[in-house]
């Protein structure tokens, strides 16, 4: 009977979700149709005998009967009453019972969720559960919660309310000149002065990060199927930023002195090569001056684009600091990438891309195009936050509190790392994270999971590794790591290493 289906189908749909009464009859009349419940050509009760059935008001029935007439669903006609379209397909039986058989497969393999996982592509299944950043992004591996009391909050608040307060039309509109024209002069500025970059500010595009940026560059710079050259082990973000854009993704092993290719690697030519030469995430190598000359001779030879992610070269505590790669780069090859996120918050969600002079006003126009970028007040007041020199100096009390928190850790691990034959750290001394070097005989992943066991947030090397097997270590985070956390956890996790490694 047809009122008794629409009832248990509407008690279904509000003990679901809270939808009014007219959608809950508009979804259940439909269902009916689709189910073949009601077939092309049959005519329907009155809008009165259905609110009678239903004990709904006659309005509630129309609203929904209106509906589905506009949608083609239902087709009325004049004194003779409301029918099924012609154009509503039959279903027959075994369509119903194959249907109800995949929902119900779907519903005991997917509990909880609407969305069944073979509604996504191949490209979506890797994109959702391959490399996933929650098990890879390095996080502070203290157990409380991430400290930003360094940043000057109550400054930048100013800033942002007089921006806001005196912001013009324009302001509020998309950007379409790659960013806001004060913010691209102070980064150019500064990457000049203290990144060796060559450029000019209108080489400078003003992205929301480093994911985008790598984004446009794979959109601009490769088509489908093209190769990337990417360190192994790799950053993460970079493996989800190429795989969404399609491009075959080519592991080159990383030693001591960054990426290493070999005569096998250049048997599959790249159209991009993405690395960290400053400081190679996640071991903390620097890449010498001589791989950086062959690297770029390389590229050359294969006629490819590089992609340089200088992500935290503000944060070198020891030794002079490393210039760019794009700074050597006399063939207008290198697209160099940095983020402002580290400096003041990763919240914010601003950062920079250096194309190359030719390359500008096309990177521009596509930047426009695929992202219609804005916060344009922002921008405005990061732009003065630069100019008046808070930035340099939140930049110096970030790098003496980081480099503060890293004594603090490496001290509270030299229990761990005194043991004959036992782990080193790896890299230079910058950044927010060191890179712990195990033994070959060492199982990172049980060691993070220990680790894990002590409420301690560390990742295993090993899970960065594309195509190696032969890389064992820990990525532990310290940036953001209150310091006293730091030293009260530090030889917790320092036990957990020495632990771990005793019964291997």
């Amino acid at each position: 009977m047809l009122s008794e289906f629409v009832l248990n189908h509407m008690a279904h749909l509000g003990h679901q979700a809270t939808l009014p009464l007219n959608r809950q009859l508009y979804e259940a009349l439909r269902r009916a149709m689709l189910d073949g419940k009601l077939t092309a050509g049959e005519r329907l009760p009155s809008s009165r005998d259905l609110a009678h059935d239903l004990n709904l008001s006659r309005n509630t029935v129309m609203s929904a009967i209106s509906q589905l007439t506009v949608e083609g669903y239902l087709v009325s006609q004049v004194g003779s009453g409301t029918y099924v379209a012609d154009s509503v397909p039959a279903a027959n039986a075994a369509t119903r019972s194959a249907i109800r058989s995949a929902h119900r497969s779907d519903k005991r393999a997917q509990p909880g969720t609407s969305v069944p996982r073979r509604s996504l592509s191949r490209r979506g299944c890797d994109l959702a559960h391959r490399f996933n950043a929650s098990d890879l992004e390095v996080q502070p591996f203290t157990p409380v919660h991430a400290d930003f009391s360094a940043f000057p909050v109550a400054l930048w608040q100013r800033l942002q309310n007089r921006h806001w307060r005196h912001t013009l039309p324009d302001m509020l509109d998309y950007n379409h000149s790659g960013g806001h024209g004060p913010l691209r002069r102070a980064v150019a500025d500064y990457l000049r002065v203290f990144r060796s970059v060559q450029l000019e500010p209108d080489q400078v595009i003003i992205t929301s990060g480093t994911q985008q940026s790598l984004e446009l560059c794979a959109q601009l710079l490769a088509d489908h199927g093209d190769t990337v050259w990417l360190e192994d082990p790799a950053y993460w973000g970079a493996v989800k930023a190429f795989m969404a854009t399609g491009l075959h993704l080519h592991p080159v092993p990383v030693d001591n002195q960054g990426m290493a290719p070999q005569p096998a690697d250049h048997a599959r030519p790249p159209r991009l090569v993405y690395l960290t030469p400053s400081h190679q995430y996640p071991t903390g190598a620097v890449m010498s001056l001589a791989r950086r000359q062959t690297l770029l001779q390389a590229a050359s030879q294969h006629n490819a684009w590089v992609l340089e992610d200088d992500y935290d070269s503000e944060f070198r505590f020891s030794g002079p600091p490393v210039s760019s790669l794009q700074g050597l780069d006399t063939d207008g090859r290198v697209l160099y990438m940095g983020t402002f996120s580290k400096v003041l918050y990763p919240g914010l969600k601003l950062g920079y891309l250096v194309v190359p002079k030719a390359l500008a006003a096309d990177f521009r126009q596509a930047h426009y195009d695929l992202n219609r970028p804005g916060q344009t007040p922002l921008q405005a007041a990061l732009a003065e936050f630069i100019e008046m020199g808070h930035f340099a100096s939140a930049l110096r009390k970030a790098r003496q509190a980081y480099a503060e928190r890293r004594r603090a850790l490496v001290s509270a691990l030299q229990p761990a790392l005194t043991q004959p034959n036992g782990p080193w750290l790896a890299g230079a001394e910058q950044g927010l994270h060191l890179c712990l070097r195990l033994p070959d005989r060492a199982d990172d992943q049980a060691l993070a999971q220990a680790a894990a066991r002590h409420n301690l947030t560390v990742r295993p090397l090993s899970a960065y590794c594309l195509a190696r097997h032969d890389v064992k270590g820990l990525v532990i985070g310290y940036g953001y790591a209150p310091l006293d956390a730091i030293r009260h956890h530090g030889p917790v996790l320092a036990r957990c290493i020495q632990d771990g490694l005793a019964t291997h």
